[in-house]
This record gives C-alpha cells, structure tokens and sequence, in this order.
C-alpha cells in the first residue's frame, strides 16, 4: 500500500512537467503566430510554416507519449487535491483527444494554416475567392480527417468545436443561437422601423491621433504595459500569457469609434489573460477556461463597458481633446451605439445585428464540413443568406466570405463561442453590478480596478479548475442562457430607439 501511495505524487509530478513543456512550446508557436500577423517580412512565410509545423509536432509528441498515458492510468481512481483533480481531468482529456491524431497530420495542418494566411491576405485584398478556394478546400479535407481520427461516428463540427469549447455541448450552443436569432430579429425590425436616427461620428481622423486614444483607453481601463504592447494587425487579435499578454487593432480614417471598440474588446481578452494565475502558468491551472468564457470578457468590456452610458460620460472628454470633436456624452453614446442592419463586415458590427453574422458563419462553416455545401459556392450562400438576415448583399467578397481570418486558420467550430461569449457576459456583468457597489459611477469615473478585482476572482484565477458549466453557475448564480442578454438589449436599445415595447 505505501508503494501505491507513494506512486501517485511520483506520476502527477511527471505528468506535470511533460504538459508544462508541451504548454511551453504552444505558447512559442503563438508567438510565431503573433509575428506572422503583425511584422513578419512578407517573404517569410515558406520558413515559418515549417518552423510552425515542427514546434506543433513535437508539442503534440509530448501529449501522447505511452508515458502520458501511463501516468495517467496510475492517477486514475487516486485521491487527489482539487486542484491536483482539476489537472489530470484536463490533461485526460486532451491526452485522450490527441493520442487518436497522428502527429503528421498536426504537422501538415500547422504547415498549411501557415502557408494559408499570405493567400488569405492576398485573395482578401485583390477581391477573388478563387485564389482562396483551393486552400479552403485543403483545410477542410484535413479538418476532416482531424475530426475523423477523434470521433469517426460524431458530427465533424461537433468534434471542431469541441476544441474551442469542450464543456458546452453543440446542442446547447445551437439552442443558445436560436434564442438569440428569436428575440433579435423583431427588436432590429422594430429599430429599423422606429424611424429614429442616432447621432453618428463624421469626419477624417487621423491613425496616429486613434492610436494615441487606443493607448489612453487601455491606460483607462488598466492595462499592464509591463506584461503586453499595443500593435495594428488587419484582422485584430489578442494572443500571449500571463506574462506577456499583447493586444492589436486596426484603424480606419472614417470611422474612429471602431477601432476605439476594437482595442478595448482586445483588452477584454488580455486583462483575462493577464489575470491567470502566474504561479500555474504551464498547468491548466494556469490557462483559460475556453472560448466561449474568454469571449466573454471581450465583449463585456467592449459592450457593458465601452458602450455604456456611464463610460461615455466619463470618456468623452478624452475623445474630444485628442480629435477636436465636440461631442457631448449622449451623442458619444448614441454614435456607439447606432444598430445598422445594412453592414456587412462582423467586426464593425453593431451589438444586436452581430449575432446574425455569427449565424451566417455557423451555418456555412457546417455545411462545408458536412459536405453539404461546395466550395465554390461559398460566395452565392453567404451573400444570399447574408441578405436573407441583414437585407445587405456584399459588394465584393472581401466584404463578404473572404472579411475573417478564422477559416485561413482552419478555426472550424470557432464562430459559435463569439455569441455564446456575449450571452455570458451579460451574466457576468449583472452578477458584477450585484456585487459591487456603485459600479456604474465607478465605469462613469474610469474606476475599474473593482471591475477587474471581481472578474479576477469569480473568473480570471481559476484557470481550467472547473468545467465552463460550473464555472459560469459559480460566476454568475445559474446556468448560461440568453436570457439576461435579451432583457439587457430590450431595455437599453428601447431606451435609446423610443421603442413601446
């Protein structure tokens, strides 16, 4: 018996240093990814999908290793620490994920979103799918054959979004999305008919005076430069550690409002980033809990913070003095806040009309991987359904299928967590102004240390500890719903379109 206790510890510290140096080399594959996004010469992209590829395979080596699996087999049915618990659960469950994936297929599928990203870029900019089309078609048969190798009898998408979202079920995400797509389409059909018309932000304004005003926003609301920088990048992005958690944005002459939200949603994402426990770093301990509670974090910030009235009272100020506006606090919130059905591009957005992109996405981005839809199609599904949901049909493909990075990436089953993320922070935002007191005149006040203390706490420290479902129930006081969302819209969009509702 004390041979078999003694085992257990021996095992777990073994696990633990193999997963610390397969976390470590990830975290050197995302600073690659970083690179290539943001300061990579052009050229450079043969040499990086091979440098990619092999940091991919030899962290992917670690993970399935016999040892790995014996460790395991030696903790199982052990009596271990919660948080001892929480780790093996976690590395269990990638373990017995990746072990079923060959790792030269990891290899080719690192290698080609590599390879995809210039082309990508290149289809995005000369407005021609047909340059992207055979990379698409690439990524999918090997998503496929990824998903096969997982669960061959399970739905691909399901297995896909596993990756992104382990603990949510695509059941519940597809019932979360319906609810969205019920109670949005007739408050956008009612603001579209309300006739009223909000105040918007004209004019020419200068890249370099929006980065200075997305760096004072990030000071705002308490960015720790000392673990991160501030970067442009054509599609935004948040990537890093705890230690070195960085943020990008993009600028747009005629539209300052948007890169404004861009940057603080990217600081949603990073301040959860920085806020993971140093001391974990390298354990699931130490990483987030998924997407869907990462996206949560950006779009609280980007919405229920950057959008609000009380935010708008106390920034407007800032915004004035660096572009020479005069604008006054309701017409800085009303310009924020402006539904526009007849946009096309998902990052620029409004809060309501943004989940209908995501639906759109959902539903393509599936039929591809079924194999109910073709390739080539693309463009046609995706401008009828987009004018079927929006009443807008692109003008070209680069504001249509080709606008996101995500398929270039080969992030099948990614779309569903960005509304899945702002039906929870919803939650998590009213669990917060439960919580502390006076958060609306602290957000008015550029106060938000008491913000970030509670999402710290209830969210941000513990790391993988819980599955999201019981997470999101500790968090916030119940399961994830549309719910709060919902009544959330009603209320402020009615308030601000005069809707009898």
């Amino acid at each position: 018996m004390a041979s078999e206790r003694e085992a257990a510890p021996a095992a777990y510290d073994e696990l633990l240093s193999q997963y610390e140096r397969a976390t470590y080399l990830a975290d050197a594959n995302g600073v690659l990814n970083w690179d290539q996004e943001v300061m990579m010469p052009e050229g450079g992209t043969p040499a990086r999908s091979k440098q990619r590829g092999a940091v991919s395979a030899v962290a992917h080596e670690l993970l399935v290793e016999d040892d790995v699996g014996e460790w395991l087999s030696t903790l199982e049915d052990r009596s271990l620490s919660a948080d001892r618990s929480a780790v093996v659960r976690e590395i269990r469950r990638q373990h017995e994920r990746k072990a079923n994936v060959p790792t030269d297929l990891v290899e080719e599928i690192s290698e080609a979103t590599a390879d995809a990203h210039p082309v990508w870029r290149e289809a995005k900019a000369d407005d021609d799918f047909g340059t992207f089309a055979p990379t698409l078609e690439r990524l999918l048969d090997l998503k496929r054959e990824y998903a096969a190798h997982i669960d061959p009898d399970a739905d691909p998408y399901a297995v896909l979004f596993a990756d992104y979202e382990p603990y949510i079920d695509l059941e519940t995400a597809e019932r979360v999305l319906e609810r969205l797509r019920e109670g949005l389409v007739p408050l956008i059909d009612a603001i579209r008919d309300s006739g009223v018309d909000l105040h918007d932000v004209e004019g020419t304004f200068p890249e370099a005076d929006q980065a200075a005003l997305a760096r004072t926003a990030l000071e705002t609301l308490g960015y720790d430069f000392d673990r991160g920088r501030l970067d442009t990048a054509p599609h935004p992005f948040s990537s890093g550690t705890q230690f070195d958690a960085r943020v990008t944005t993009r600028f747009e002459p005629s539209a300052p409002l948007d890169s404004l939200g861009s940057t603080i949603h990217e600081f949603g994402h990073a301040t959860y980033t920085q806020g993971l426990s140093r001391e974990a770093y390298g354990s699931p301990l130490g990483e987030h809990r998924g997407l869907t509670v990462h996206e949560s974090q950006s779009r609280l910030f980007e919405n229920h913070v950057g959008r609000s009235r009380a935010f708008w009272e106390g920034f407007t100020p800032a915004f004035n003095d660096r572009h020479g506006t005069d604008l006054t606090p309701r017409a800085a919130y009303e310009a924020a806040n402006r539904v526009a059905p007849d946009n096309p591009i998902r990052v620029d957005a409004d809060e309501l009309t943004y989940h209908l992109h995501i639906v759109l996405r959902f539903e393509i981005e599936r039929d591809l991987l079924a194999g109910d839809l073709d390739v080539p199609e693309v463009p046609a599904v995706w401008n009828d359904r987009m004018e079927s949901y929006l009443g807008v049909r692109p003008d070209t493909d680069s504001e249509g299928c080709l606008q996101d990075i995500h398929w270039s990436h080969g992030a099948f089953g990614y779309f569903p967590t960005y509304s899945l993320g702002s039906a929870l922070a919803a939650q998590v935002y009213a669990a917060a102004d439960e919580e502390i007191d006076g958060l609306e005149a602290a957000v008015r006040s550029g106060e938000f240390e008491p913000l970030r203390t509670f999402l710290a706490d209830s969210i941000h420290r513990h790391g993988c500890r819980y599955p999201t479902d019981e997470l999101i129930e500790r968090a916030t006081g119940s399961p994830l719903s549309a719910d709060p969302f919902l009544a959330y819209a009603d209320e402020k969009f009615g308030e601000l379109y005069d809707l009898d509702r």
